[in-house]
């Protein structure tokens, strides 16, 4: 018998959290044929000798909804072995929208996301108005496939106008409800809220709908009742509050669909408790935890440039980059440094974040992101028997970007790891194609392999067979792929084939290579011998091989195995 692709001797960790196994895996017509000791001969064959077959990961928590206008790779997520991602979160994107407020959601994306305007004018072709017309206009060929959430700042900019910093009406409400469902029935895979604090526009203000109602929440919810698919993604400061769990329950309830929301460890435990007590009567509530702790990363080049604060900075700052760090290992310079007054920052994070040196980390060599106070500018300039300040210049004249990490960080990833292992939760919080000016953690599906799996020694770590579960089959679940994200016949042919010993990241990197020469972070990666899409060879050894098999996915048309 003749294969399209055989895929021999691999040790196969399907997806299931099942121990891995010895074995070939056979594909057809872009479906998983056989899995076995497969006989006959593939028209193209990967002997697989020593390493890890996994399924394709499924990455739901990004923020490519301008960057699949122009980046028919989705880079960099798919030089992570993610060969399908979810967009739309966290209530922002473009669609639906009114034509001559496209620049109102751009500012919005900017802002909320760190994505250059600049990049997304030029990049995004626009035309459309209506949610289903903006996926109508991104259903083109790509590397891995997409899919789309219905935002709930978009919505209510496109119903309310200027008033969407307001209360809405109850009209208001059956309108976002009513678009919402068109949305649903067109594709959207779910749909997305913020009530963050961190989300607001260019002027300062929260941005639209972060104070909704719970009578908002639940006319939008009613929107579920008309389709049998999609999620409801949530991000909230307010998961201790009784008010706001109640409704959370109600739509759960109501809809029938499974529910994320966004987990820190500071977030308690009473979201926790819900999901759990929710659990046994079949209703789905899933925190939703990302591998690293929150963090950015601040360079000379970066969004956040801690050397700002200095006045005596400005006589360098638009200087190249190597004259840059020329002249901050120049006596001369640093003694002005040294003697300045730091301006303050108008905005009270990005001051704490530019001058509370004992959670400023030198990015760690082996890119734990899990630093020791050994590692912080405070750590550093005690070691060394200099100024904190000195120390925040050494590192930048090296290159290495200073690590700062939010909330209770207390040298250890442990809790976010703790959240992964907890049986409700599900893994997320790539912001893959977003916050591209101050961290990559796109590139997470390579960090907990390489480090989470493997070469953590600061805490336990966690199985392989269960990370690559949480990375598949259970991330996709939530969304309702029930055809991928596991190694067994007849599911769809998404699969990575990993060299799991020499796995590893690379430094991140600053690229100038959006529309307009807008800049990113990247993160690239060894160890992917080849990534394949929709039984498609994709890469191969972390180069693209031109082919583009994968395709926006739509909610609602997906046939399970």
């Amino acid at each position: 018998m003749e294969y399209e692709l055989v895929i021999r001797n691999g040790t196969v960790i399907d997806g299931t959290g099942s121990a891995g196994f010895t074995a070939d895996v056979a594909v057809s017509e872009g479906q998983i044929v056989a899995v076995g000791d497969v006989p006959g001969v593939g028209k193209k064959e990967i002997d697989a000798t020593g390493q890890i077959v996994t399924p394709g990961f499924v990455d739901i928590h990004t923020h490519f909804d301008g960057q699949v206008c122009w980046d028919k790779e989705v880079t960099p997520s798919s030089w992570h072995g993610v060969t399908t991602i979810v967009m739309g979160n966290c209530g922002v994107g473009f669609a639906p929208v009114r034509p001559g407020t496209e620049n109102e959601l751009v500012e919005l994306m900017e802002s909320v996301e760190d994505i250059p305007g600049t990049a997304l004018h030029e990049g995004i072709p626009w035309g459309w108005q209506t949610f289903a017309e903006y996926l109508d206009v991104i259903d083109t060929p790509y590397a891995i496939d997409v899919a789309a959430q219905a935002p709930h700042v978009a919505i209510r900019h496109f119903v309310m106008g200027e008033r969407c910093y307001d209360d809405a009406t109850a009209e208001d409400m059956q309108e976002m409800s009513r678009i919402t469902k068109e949305a649903l029935e067109a594709g959207a895979v779910g749909f997305s809220t913020s009530r963050f604090y961190g989300h607001r526009d260019k002027a300062g203000n929260l941005v639209p709908g972060t104070n909704a109602s719970s009578d908002e929440m639940i006319a939008i919810a009613e929107a579920f009742s008309h389709v049998d698919h999609g999620a409801i993604e949530i991000i909230s400061d307010h998961l201790k509050n009784e008010d706001e769990l109640a409704w959370i329950e109600h739509m759960a309830r109501t809809t029938g669909r499974p529910l994320t929301t966004l987990v820190t460890p500071e977030t308690g435990e009473e979201i926790w408790l819900l999901a759990e007590r929710l659990q046994g009567e079949g209703i789905e509530i899933r925190p939703q935890a990302g591998a690293r702790l929150a963090s950015i990363l601040m360079t000379l080049e970066g969004t956040v440039n801690p050397m700002r604060q200095f006045p005596s900075y400005d006589s360098i700052r638009h200087l190249p980059l190597e004259e840059q760090k020329k002249a901050l290992r120049s006596d001369e310079f640093r003694q002005q440094v040294l003697a300045d007054e730091p301006k303050i920052a108008r905005d009270k994070d990005t001051n704490k974040m530019i001058s509370s040196w004992e959670r400023m980390f030198v990015l760690p060599e082996d890119l734990s992101y899990e630093p020791g106070y050994e590692d912080s500018l405070a750590g550093l300039a005690a070691q060394r028997g200099v100024s904190v300040r000195e120390a925040l210049m050494d590192a930048m004249a090296q290159g290495r970007p200073i690590l700062y990490l939010f909330g209770d960080y207390d040298y250890t990833v442990q809790p976010q790891f703790d959240f992964i292992g907890r049986k409700q939760s599900v893994f997320g919080l790539s912001d893959g194609g977003a916050h591209v000016g101050v961290l990559c953690d796109a590139s997470v599906p390579t960090y907990m392999l390489a480090y989470g799996t493997r070469d953590r020694s600061k805490g336990p770590q966690l199985p392989l067979e269960f990370v690559v579960h949480k990375m598949t089959q259970d991330t996709a679940q939530v969304y309702g792929f029930v055809d991928r994200g596991v190694i067994a016949t007849g599911y769809k042919a998404d699969i990575n084939i990993i060299d799991y010993e020499n796995v590893r990241l690379h430094d991140p990197e600053m690229v100038y290579d959006l529309p307009s020469g807008g800049k990113r972070l990247v993160q690239k990666a060894d160890g992917y011998t080849a990534t394949i899409c929709d039984g498609v060879v994709t890469y191969e050894n972390g180069v693209h091989t031109g082919q583009m098999p994968g395709r926006l996915v739509r909610g609602g048309q997906i046939e399970k195995v």
